[in-house]
């Protein structure tokens, strides 16, 4: 273990002034944004220890693809206090109650972050972001909007990226959510609370299938890339 993961009881507390003075709203659905939740010196830690992972988009967490320091996090954003602690924020009881699913994303493509909900499989949605300085304004930076058809209608600012921020939400009818397109690197991890651990399993192996497809789809385009460089 690391110094970085030997400190991992440390990080996200929620006994300190950046989750106190977290933006917080239960109107036109509960939310909170919380910035600075991670120390900056394990940031060269956890970016090395961020999984290689190939496809675009979220895909299922797997802990041999990630490093320690990343394992740690994870443990501390499923860990039942922690949890709790963000229902309060969002108005749901005992949220530690509730299965999780965790997933992750290193890049998009610009078919991502349509406008949308999230699925009545979900409890709340958890995402913790760690870039650098976000150069980008608009281009992936999240929005929480009053409506699905909109991207300039917002509830609050958009919510840039950037390393330690940290988003929970209650997922409810209107709890419309997205981004302006952006194709490249983006690093988050998702946790999201489910109704059952039927719609955990059903999500683990959705999760599974695509990621063996987006395999599938890389190894195919590096055939047809070398291919062409050969012709």
């Amino acid at each position: 273990m690391t110094t970085a993961t030997a400190d991992a009881t440390n990080w996200l507390r929620t006994d300190t002034p950046a989750y106190r003075e977290a933006l917080v709203r239960s109107e036109p659905f509960s939310f909170m944004v919380a910035e600075g939740m991670l120390p900056r010196d394990i940031m060269p830690a956890l970016l090395e220890d961020f999984p290689q992972l190939r496809g675009a988009g979220y895909l299922p967490y797997e802990t041999d693809q990630c490093g320690d320091s990343i394992n740690a996090l994870i443990d501390r954003l499923v860990a039942p206090e922690f949890a709790n602690a963000l229902g309060d924020n969002l108005g749901i009881d005992n949220m530690a109650q509730y299965p999780t699913y965790v997933s992750i994303s290193r890049s998009l493509k610009k078919r991502h972050g349509n406008i949308h909900t999230d699925g009545k499989s979900k409890i709340a949605t958890a995402l913790l972001y760690l870039n650098g300085d976000w150069a980008e304004t608009g281009s992936g930076c999240l929005r929480f909007l009053n409506r699905i058809d909109d991207y300039e209608d917002t509830v609050v600012p958009e919510i840039p990226p950037v390393y330690g921020t940290l988003v929970a939400f209650k997922r409810a009818e209107n709890s419309f959510h997205g981004h302006l397109p952006f194709q490249g690197e983006r690093r988050v991890i998702q946790v999201a609370w489910l109704v059952s651990a039927e719609d955990k399993a059903r999500k683990s192996k959705r999760g599974r299938l695509s990621y063996k497809l987006k395999k599938l789809q890389n190894w195919l385009k590096g055939k047809s890339d070398t291919a062409a460089t050969e012709r």
